[in-house]
């Protein structure tokens, strides 16, 4: 088989995007944690690199220690308390206190990964979480639950009330699961991760 000028071009190309594949993923993963960074590290404004990120971090631990402590829990729910009482802040404080606890807290909320069935007469199904099995609050019978319907390539979702009949509990660990929908199906699940 000879080199022609068209099948070196061919080949080259073949390396170029391979390249491709290979680097943008890494490319932009150290990018967005490199602006992620920088802007972490110039909410504090210092004249040492690094050193506004470190005092943030270190702040933040120490709140946290701070928080946990019998002296300053009674500051914390009175902080707390506080903020349940004004009106828009109360709605938005307690929005993001919730999923902030949901994703990081002691009360995860993503841990029980679900395969959806859109409706009768449908064979399209999504992955999900459900995030609530009681919904009597909201007047809801105890046939329907909570479902998070997260996007892919997006930090994002829809939140749908589903009859449970059409929920089927997949067991898997709900972090594969996520990084699956998140990256749009085409990650693998990690078969040692435990």
């Amino acid at each position: 088989m000879s080199l022609t000028p068209r099948r070196i071009g061919r080949i080259a190309l073949g390396f170029f995007f391979r390249g491709l594949l290979l680097l943008v993923p890494v490319t932009l993963m150290f990018w967005a944690v490199w602006q992620a960074l920088a802007f972490l590290d110039g909410l504090i404004k210092t004249d040492i690199p690094g050193l506004g990120l470190l005092i943030l971090v270190g702040g933040i631990t120490v709140v946290g220690w701070l928080g946990s402590t019998l002296l300053f829990q009674p500051l914390v729910a009175l902080g707390d308390d506080l903020l349940q009482r004004i009106p828009f802040l109360k709605t938005l404080y307690g929005a993001l206190k919730d999923l902030v606890e949901a994703i990081v807290g002691n009360k995860r909320k993503f841990d029980r990964p679900v395969l959806v069935r859109l409706g009768s007469g449908y064979d399209v199904e999504r992955l999900g979480f459900i995030t609530q099995d009681d919904l009597s609050h909201l007047g809801v019978g105890p046939e329907k639950v909570a479902v998070y319907l997260p996007h892919a390539f997006n930090w994002s979702g829809n939140l749908f009330i589903i009859p449970v009949r059409n929920i089927t509990p997949l067991d898997t660990r709900a972090a594969d699961v996520m990084k699956f929908v998140v990256s749009g199906g085409v990650s693998q699940v990690d078969d040692d991760a435990e």
